[in-house]
């Protein structure tokens, strides 16, 4: 396998020949250094270690800073292990966007947006209860019985409830590459991706 650590920028469009639309992600995508190489031998499985985003460095910690020092770079924000890397590479290379090419079929891994602490209508589509009309009540967005008084007499555990929202850790699969931009470390991708457009965190 092979792939990048990057960062979406924004979303937007654009038509084929035949003047189809479709929508697209940017993202920028490294350059990446590797920081570690690991092989069946020394760990027990080969991967390669990729690391993305400058940090300041008095925000590095000794062990990192010494860490990263070995591949001769400043410290990272973000490191990341690729298992089965299908590209040989040393310690203090670097990856780029161009080891993909248009058409390349892609897995997009990412963590959503947060939301906060929200009731269940959001967090899980309930519809709410209660009449719509004659009178105003607080129950329109309640989530109605939690349980039954016969029986257990408590709240069964994995009960769909209100508590915080977004923020996982998600998988898209099947996404195309549109486009890649060498020269300024983007790669446009079909489709949306999760996350925010802000800086990496």
């Amino acid at each position: 396998m092979k792939g990048i650590i990057g960062k979406k920028i924004g979303m937007t469009s654009i038509f084929d020949p035949s003047g189809k639309q479709t929508a697209c992600t940017i993202i920028e995508a490294g350059p990446c250094v590797v920081t570690q190489v690991k092989t069946k031998e020394s760990d027990g499985y080969n991967a390669l270690q990729l690391s993305f985003g400058d940090k300041k460095e008095k925000r590095a910690n000794k062990a990192e800073k010494n860490h990263y020092a070995k591949a001769q770079t400043s410290p990272k924000k973000f490191s990341r292990e690729f298992r089965d890397f299908s590209l040989e590479k040393n310690i203090g290379e670097t990856v780029t966007v161009d080891i993909f090419a248009e058409g390349d079929s892609v897995e997009v891994v990412g963590t959503t947006k947060g939301k906060g602490f929200q009731g269940v209508v959001k967090r899980h589509g309930f519809h709410g209860v209660g009449q719509q009309s004659h009178g105003q009540h607080d129950r329109q967005r309640a989530p109605g019985s939690l349980g039954n008084s016969s029986d257990a007499s408590r709240v069964m555990k994995g009960m769909k409830m209100a508590g915080r929202t977004g923020t996982d850790r998600v998988k898209l699969k099947g996404l195309k590459v549109l486009k890649v931009f060498p020269d300024k470390n983007y790669i446009l991708v079909s489709g949306s991706v999760p996350g925010s457009t802000d800086p990496l965190y």
